[in-house]
């Protein structure tokens, strides 16, 4: 364990694993109790390995109020004192030569109280459009329809409040809403529960996958990138494609369904417009267009705190009772000599693990993995971060990319230490990529060095130095720092 929180004990464990050890010991294991012996669950390969997206006419899709009014209603945490209330007006156009929706039209209101049907207080916010446009002859272009955020402020910890959203001048309210505010800070303040997933996308899995999440009650929700998956599918939509490259060989660019991130947003309403979702870009939020320019529909969607120092959207932190979560961009720059890694040791330096005894961070593409896919993709970025993750104590590291659950024991630099971190991969939401099956250390599986090239950033792969492998780019069985792997959807608590 971390010098500054021996007394701490923790389970961080899958939920098939936990309902497992469950039956087989009357005591949950800890961390303490590691290194844990590598454990792999193989997967049943008569099985499906994934299943295809909803359409568009899926009734949990569709649209489902006049056009004025509120939708796609999200919530994310500001501070301890403050909430985002995010939701979308109007319809989005889709067409060759199309004209964007005037923000300025229609206003953005929440209306809010502590009892229900009354609302006293009174906020507004901004709202803005974004558009996806494609410099390329037959494909389409997407303007979104309005998308507004307002921040309620001076809110009290562990707090109800029903509120509605929308702009009362045109009579347009949402029907009431309700949402409870995080603890406040302190060593013994905690959520009463964290749902963390990623890589969800809007397949039949991802129903499964949502619909045991929301009975599980989080308190808030940790989304660690890849999101919509609206990137695999041509502009015009039709059937999306669980491998993109072999399904349109001859696109001219990496191409979107931007209807997809509304379906996504409807999907979504009925959990994150009561519990508070904390997002972070993963791949497939990149989503390129004309100029250059990339990330359009995961900066206008959505809301992040901005207490905390940072000026992006790409990476930020905030507070959740005794927890310090730290949201960390993969796709921007990540050098040391750059404004994240700048704005980061700022950050670390500031938290009082007296009050926040927890440090939690979370970023979308893991720097350890034992599987075939991605392995050792942001080599680069473990190369640039983890060392000041290290010194400061970071207890855990949430992240998603690879489609399979894998929990590692405490590491630093490839090497068990007992104040390491445990990085824990749950990138297994449900998407329609399919989940991961292989391993580097399996036969014949071991990645070439030419493999698994990130989409930002450079390429450091390199072969261990120390250890079993030393010498090697592949482990021959798995590694000692993979304390538990299986390829299955689900998320985690």
């Amino acid at each position: 364990m971390q010098s500054h929180s021996m007394a701490k004990t923790y389970v961080i464990l899958s939920s098939l694993f936990f309902f497992l050890e469950m039956a087989m010991a009357k005591t949950i294991p800890t961390t303490l109790d590691g290194p844990f012996k590598p454990v792999t669950r193989r997967f049943d390969r008569s099985l499906r390995q994934g299943s295809d997206d909803l359409p568009m006419d899926h009734p949990r899709l569709t649209k489902r109020v006049p056009t004025n009014f509120p939708e796609q209603i999200a919530l994310a945490i500001s501070s301890p004192s403050s909430m985002w209330v995010s939701w979308v007006t109007g319809d989005a156009r889709i067409g060759s030569n199309i004209t964007a929706l005037d923000p300025s039209k229609i206003e953005s209101e929440v209306w809010y109280g502590e009892e229900s049907g009354k609302y006293p207080f009174v906020e507004r916010g901004v709202s803005m459009v974004y558009s996806q446009l494609y410099p390329f002859e037959g494909l389409l272009n997407y303007t979104s329809a309005i998308i507004h955020h307002v921040k309620l402020q001076g809110l009290e910890a562990r707090k109800k409040y029903y509120y509605r959203c929308g702009d009362s001048s045109l009579k347009a309210m949402s029907d009431e809403r309700i949402f409870e505010t995080m603890p406040p800070s302190g060593p013994t303040m905690y959520p009463h529960r964290i749902a963390v997933v990623g890589d969800l996308g809007l397949t039949g899995n991802t129903t499964t996958t949502i619909d045991h999440l929301a009975r599980n009650d989080p308190s808030m929700i940790l989304m660690v990138g890849d999101m919509s998956y609206a990137n695999q599918y041509l502009t015009m939509g039709g059937k999306g494609a669980s491998c993109y490259s072999c399904s349109f060989p001859n696109a001219p660019i990496r191409e979107t369904y931007q209807p997809r991130w509304d379906g996504w947003g409807r999907f979504m309403e009925p959990l994150v417009s009561r519990v508070p979702m904390m997002v972070i870009e993963g791949n497939h939020e990149i989503e390129p267009q004309v100029d250059g320019i990339t990330f359009q529909s995961y900066l206008t969607r959505f809301a992040v705190p901005l207490e905390c120092g940072s000026s992006s959207n790409f990476y930020y932190s905030f507070d959740a009772g005794g927890v310090h979560f730290i949201m960390l961009g993969a796709y921007v720059d990540y050098n040391q000599t750059g404004a994240q890694y700048s704005w980061l040791r700022r950050d670390l330096l500031k938290v009082d693990r007296t009050v926040t005894p927890w440090l939690v961070a979370a970023w979308h593409p893991p720097w350890y993995n034992s599987y075939s896919s991605h392995y050792q993709e942001f080599e680069c970025m473990r190369q640039e971060m983890e060392a000041l993750l290290y010194h400061y104590g970071v207890d855990i590291v949430f992240s998603g990319h690879v489609h399979a659950y894998e929990r590692m024991n405490r590491v630093y630099n490839y090497t068990l230490n007992p104040c390491g971190p445990v990085y824990i991969t749950v990138g297994d939401g449900g998407n329609i990529e399919r989940i991961d099956i292989d391993h580097a250390d399996d036969p014949g599986k071991c990645p070439s060095k030419s493999d698994n090239m990130p989409e930002f950033g450079g390429v450091c792969h390199l072969n261990f130095s120390s250890g079993p492998a030393k010498g090697k780019f592949c482990w021959d069985e798995q590694p000692e720092w993979s304390a538990f792997r299986e390829s299955s959807f689900g998320m985690g608590y």
